[in-house]
């Protein structure tokens, strides 16, 4: 047993007035209410989410401001530079705003910085270089900026003017940006917006601009259509890891749907060279379409992935598609290597009694990879991780962090000892002095001891319900289908059985038997369960407890109920 079981508490009456009044398994009712919808209304809305109950645009703090400059622009034929991130979220809203701006009437152009020579967000550099290739004196910085005070006062010293759409935690003080659209702002009440990426808030922006050209009664906006451009807020929040919940579960369900039919040529020749079959979901996104995306901007600039995302004609887009999909195989063998590395230096030291944080730093590693091998590093350890790399007098890094501890709020206390910082509770980057790696180190692992107890060190398993083997039915599953797109926020259901036993000997399969297969009962019924990546962990044996992901099996032709293991433990 390697995790921290926790059952959610059942509550049968609740459970059975909402599955009774919606029409509802108790177990979907059960795992409606773990998820925090009990009244009615709420959970009504949350298994059928609609676009029509989206919030208005402008109750986003500062959006009316964002809108009326960029109105201004457009009136005036500005030239307005999107300045994005290089990751899908920064990709897709790129992309998204680029498209509607210059179908509305802008004059809009884009800058994508360079990972490796820019570094993260709206830096001094990157700035400098997009001004030297466009003359512009309106910058928006999309997916960036919420933390970049420094350089915000250095652009409106010369006369150009920076608007800032972007999630990401805000510094104190902001940024002097013309406006400031970022849900951290918004009202703590104000749940159905905050959560948004940036894709997200491009869609509300682009949506908040077509509302005031409708009102002026501007030509080009009276039949504008914004809902195919829900194939790529569904792509970017998804990568994004954003919880989706309120809104973004709305423009998700949304454009998954749209996902799985875009006429999009950059996204149809992705989906071939990613092998992706409609339809199209969550895990389609996150493991398979975000990867190959991501890999141009983590190897260099994302300015390939961007591209392939406006190409007009699937031709065009299915050279660009298979370059990435080059790029993203050689950012696994660079990612392998480097993990493997790392995970040896950190297990060859690590003592799980006083490291309540991991930072590891060496010159010449990847800082294209870093946030992916600190998330193999945390999960190989489960502690707060941050992977360094670079070269020079500044080296960047990429942190990935554990529930209980807010990793963006502890760089702020380490601000002394990095040169910059920004993200949020989960993830962060930063640059530092290779000086100070040391002392940043030592430093953290004080913030953690402080934050957080040896139990909140070990992963928790949280369970929906306990059942029985028989409640497992092919029409159950139908039911809790109701709770998808399922990821941040609205896991999958996790439920457990007790006092089962091995029907047969448990039969390893896959490469060099890393994956086992098994059939359990209860005494009254067998079903399939399936253990991956394994390993060498023990097998079940003797009576057990179980806990799984009940998930649908088709193989030649059969539908069958199949149980993906998650942990198991001797029955109590």
């Amino acid at each position: 047993m390697k995790f921290r079981w926790t059952l959610a508490p059942p509550q049968p009456a609740l459970a059975t007035h909402l599955a009774i009044q919606l029409k509802l398994s108790p177990l979907l009712a059960q795992c409606l209410l773990n998820r925090g919808h009990s009244e009615l209304a709420l959970a009504e809305d949350f298994l059928s989410p609609r676009l029509k109950n989206l919030a208005d645009p402008f109750l986003l703090p500062n959006m009316e401001r964002a809108v009326e400059r960029l109105l201004r622009a457009r009136e005036h034929a500005e030239r307005v530079v999107i300045f994005g991130d290089y990751d899908v979220d920064g990709v897709t809203s790129t992309a998204l705003l680029l498209e509607v701006f210059r179908a509305l009437g802008w004059q809009a152009d884009f800058y994508l910085p360079h990972r490796l020579e820019e570094g993260y967000g709206l830096s001094q550099d990157g700035v400098e270089n997009c001004l030297a290739k466009f003359q512009t004196r309106l910058l928006l910085a999309v997916d960036c900026g919420s933390t970049a005070t420094a350089t915000i006062a250095w652009l409106r010293e010369r006369g150009v003017e920076v608007l800032v759409l972007d999630h990401h935690q805000v510094s104190d003080p902001p940024p002097p940006a013309v406006a400031l659209v970022n849900p951290q702002l918004a009202p703590a009440d104000a749940p159905s917006y905050r959560e948004l990426c940036s894709v997200g808030l491009a869609f509300k922006l682009a949506h908040a601009l077509l509302k005031r050209l409708r009102e002026q009664e501007v030509g080009e906006a009276s039949d504008f259509d914004l809902r195919p451009f829900l194939d790529l807020v569904a792509l970017g929040t998804v990568a994004d890891l954003v919880p989706l919940v309120g809104e973004n579960r709305i423009l998700v369900s949304a454009g998954l749907e749209r996902l799985s039919v875009t006429q999009r040529p950059g996204l149809k020749a992705l989906k071939i060279v990613a092998q992706v079959k409609d339809p199209i979901g969550v895990y389609e996104i996150g493991f398979q379409l975000a990867p190959r995306l991501n890999a141009a901007g983590r190897l260099e600039t994302a300015a390939q992935a961007l591209h392939l995302l406006l190409a007009r004609d699937l031709h065009e887009a299915e050279t660009i598609a298979v370059e990435l999909d080059a790029r993203n195989r050689e950012r696994q063998q660079i990612e392998r290597t480097m993990a493997d590395e790392v995970i040896g230096a950190v297990r060859a030291r690590f003592n799980p009694e006083t490291d309540f944080a991991i930072v590891e730093g060496q010159l010449l590693w990847h800082i294209g990879v870093v946030g992916i091998v600190a998330s193999r590093v945390l999960r190989e350890f489960y502690r707060p991780t941050i992977i360094i790399g670079g070269d020079g007098d500044e080296w960047r890094g990429s942190g990935r962090s554990i529930e209980g501890f807010d990793l963006a709020a502890a760089l702020r206390q380490c601000d002394d000892l990095l040169v910059r910082h920004g993200g949020h509770a989960m993830a962060a980057g930063l640059s530092i002095a290779p000086g100070n790696l040391d002392g940043f180190r030592e430093r953290l692992n004080e913030l953690a001891q402080r934050s957080l107890t040896p139990e909140m060190l070990r992963p928790v398993l949280r369970l929906d319900a306990e059942v029985a083997l028989p409640e497992l039915t092919l029409a159950e599953l139908a039911h809790l289908n109701q709770l998808k797109p399922t990821g941040q926020g609205n896991p999958v259901v996790n439920l457990m059985a007790r006092s089962l036993t091995m029907k047969r000997p448990p039969q390893r399969i896959g490469k060099e038997g890393r994956h086992a297969k098994f059939q359990v009962t209860d005494g009254s019924t067998e079903l399939e369960a399936v253990w991956w990546s394994v390993n060498d962990s023990p097998l079940p044996g003797g009576r057990f407890d179980l806990a799984f992901e009940p998930q649908l099996n088709e193989y030649n032709g059969r539908r069958m109920v199949q149980l993906k293991v998650l942990d198991w433990r001797p029955a109590q």
